[in-house]
């Protein structure tokens, strides 16, 4: 049993553990909201996006999550902007934005001196985070699950049908531009612990998992939650013991959770079509 207890034992340990704790929760509940509506692609082009802004931030002696947040939101207004403004498809407008910002903040990365590690920006530093990374992150994290606690039912009618929450008196566009802000803010949350590109494992892999396994919403928000947290301390806890890294070993626990829930979904279709012919033929 002690063997069993020994990666939390660690300071180092037991800080990687409540980061994953602290962003779990936003991070899947903002999950649930992104599938319905779409938005995968949306979180990936804002975590890529949040580069550049993070490499300025650092030559201008100015905190990194400060650029990040305004890389990143600058990325979404601007993509929502350009989406509602003319007639490019939104997959195109964030493919284009996002590879932008990433490869302008590649560029600038490679043009000056720092002493930032680019490997802890795209993969994080789940192990080397400190209290500074878990107050900034928990304070984000909190503000964003109490907004969506308590504002879920608009987003939730925004997200179906945007023209009907126009119609019964939601504030559409408000809400448009208040769930890019909130993503925006999400990510930065999770920039020293996942880091960039694997933020959007968290950002898009539990809701995805939730929606095979439940048809109710609430039902959806915690199950993802649950996901979420399941999944972030079990690859910590694993990484331990296969000396890897946190961030990849829990994205490769959600996309086994996401097989799994996918061939149960699946089999569960082919009983009951199975039970439906049989009753059927009798």
């Amino acid at each position: 049993m002690e063997s069993l207890l020994l990666p939390f034992q660690f300071p180092f340990m037991q800080n990687a553990f409540l980061i994953v704790m602290i962003i779990a929760p936003a991070a899947a509940m903002l999950s649930c909201f992104l599938v319905l509506k779409g938005w995968a692609l949306m979180g990936d082009a804002t975590s890529h996006a949040v580069l550049p802004g993070v490499v300025l931030a650092y030559l201008l002696g100015l905190p990194l999550i400060v650029g990040a947040f305004v890389a990143g939101l600058v990325c979404a207004l601007a993509t929502g902007f350009i989406k509602d403004h003319s007639r490019v498809k939104q997959d195109t407008v964030m493919g284009v934005v996002f590879s932008g910002m990433f490869g302008l903040g590649v560029v600038i990365y490679t043009q000056v001196q720092t002493a930032l590690h680019l490997d802890h920006i795209l993969f994080g530093n789940m192990l080397g985070v400190d209290a500074t990374d878990l107050w900034t992150a928990g304070l984000i994290s909190g503000a964003v699950v109490l907004i969506l606690a308590l504002k879920w039912r608009d987003i939730l009618a925004h997200a179906f049908d945007p023209v009907q929450a126009r119609m019964i008196g939601l504030p559409v566009g408000l809400i448009h531009y208040g769930l890019l802000v909130i993503l925006s803010a999400t990510i930065v949350a999770m920039l020293s612990s996942v880091g960039i590109i694997l933020a959007i494992a968290y950002l898009i892999a539990p809701g995805a998992i939730a929606f095979l396994l439940t048809r109710r919403f609430i039902d959806m928000l915690w199950l993802s939650i649950a996901i979420a947290l399941l999944s972030g301390i079990a690859g910590t806890y694993v990484c331990f013991w296969l000396d890897s890294a946190p961030a990849p070993t829990i994205v490769l626990i959600m996309t086994g959770l996401f097989v799994a829930a996918l061939a149960h979904k699946q089999f569960r279709q082919a009983r009951l079509e199975r039970a439906g012919l049989r009753e059927q033929a009798e």
